[in-house]
């Protein structure tokens, strides 16, 4: 079945197809979500967040972008509103923050993937939030700019712009210091 049938079988009521259906796309809305929150803890209710706000408005779909689009956005906004509640309680004192890694595929050299990969989203974490967000959804989405303009409401130029940016900015936040 394709997308359109699954999501015609989901608003009649069959749980099954909803199933179906994000099981095609849950993998990358989890990148989104991990990548966007920095850690496992809060990936993991942005992405049931996602889900449920998924069937929830599933109705209000039109079918102007694809489903996976449709889906990027949500975990997208879920990811960005537990990162807001994050900052809302963190201390100010904390520095440490937690930066969970999940690697599928492990290198043999896993101690300087850990490093690498915990910079990465730190430096992530460091872009304003529009630049992480374009950046995400190209990069780990995979979401052509055109996508990412829609969801951001702005222009594919603006999105390029951003992107391009938050390429420069994390090239500079993972670019080691130069000691003199």
């Amino acid at each position: 079945m394709d997308d359109a049938d699954l999501i015609a079988a989901c608003r009649a009521g069959d749980h099954h197809a909803f199933a179906e259906l994000v099981g095609r796309y849950r993998t990358n809305a989890w990148h989104v979500c991990l990548q966007i929150t920095g850690n496992t803890h809060d990936a993991e209710d942005a992405l049931q967040d996602t889900l449920t706000a998924a069937w929830q408005n599933l109705p209000k779909f039109r079918g102007d972008a694809r489903f996976n689009t449709w889906l990027h956005r949500i975990a997208a906004n879920a990811a960005l509103a537990v990162v807001r509640r994050r900052k809302n309680t963190d201390s100010l004192d904390d520095t440490d923050g937690d930066y969970g890694i999940v690697l599928e595929d492990p290198a043999p050299r896993f101690d300087e993937q850990i490093t690498t990969v915990d910079a990465v989203r730190r430096a992530l974490a460091q872009l304003p939030e529009d630049f992480r967000v374009a950046i995400v959804l190209a990069e780990f989405a995979s979401l052509p700019y055109a996508d990412i303009a829609e969801h951001q409401g702005v222009t594919v130029a603006t999105v390029k712009t951003r992107i391009h940016r938050a390429r420069k900015q994390l090239a500079t936040l993972l670019t080691p210091a130069i000691d003199p």
